[in-house]
């Protein structure tokens, strides 16, 4: 029995930001993306209303994602995939993520050498969801 109850420890650790990264993230969050997505991640930025679309409000990700926060989807927007930045306002960002690479495991189980930069953005922005 305490053997189970470590391993449901270590899964639900698995699943939550960790202060290590989401201080790291927040101050990420505060140079990269404030400007146009707001100082609360609501899409009040001081550049919102100068873009010809209104950034998201990105507290409600989950919300919008049955519950479950999409965090492939989110690192692949933040990301960028190389020339389909195109598609709409949000510029790319691996490059400024770029950095130290760790394993990150999603969640149909496949691990991904991921920029830890990348991996502290996402986690800071799973805090913010209501």
């Amino acid at each position: 029995m305490y053997r189970a109850l470590l391993a449901l420890i270590g899964l639900l650790c698995a699943c939550q930001p960790t202060p290590d990264t989401t201080a790291p993230g927040k101050a990420i969050f505060d140079s990269q993306c404030a400007d146009c997505h707001g100082s609360a991640a609501r899409g009040d930025g001081p550049l919102a209303s100068e873009l010809p679309k209104p950034p998201p409000d990105l507290t409600g990700l989950q919300a919008r994602n049955g519950g479950i926060f999409p965090y492939e989807a989110i690192f692949a927007q933040i990301y960028g995939y190389p020339g389909r930045y195109h598609l709409g306002l949000m510029p790319e960002f691996g490059p400024a993520l770029e950095g130290d690479a760790v394993e990150w495991k999603t969640p149909s189980g496949e691990v991904i050498r991921t920029p830890r930069r990348l991996i502290a953005l996402v986690d800071y922005l799973s805090t913010l969801q209501q």
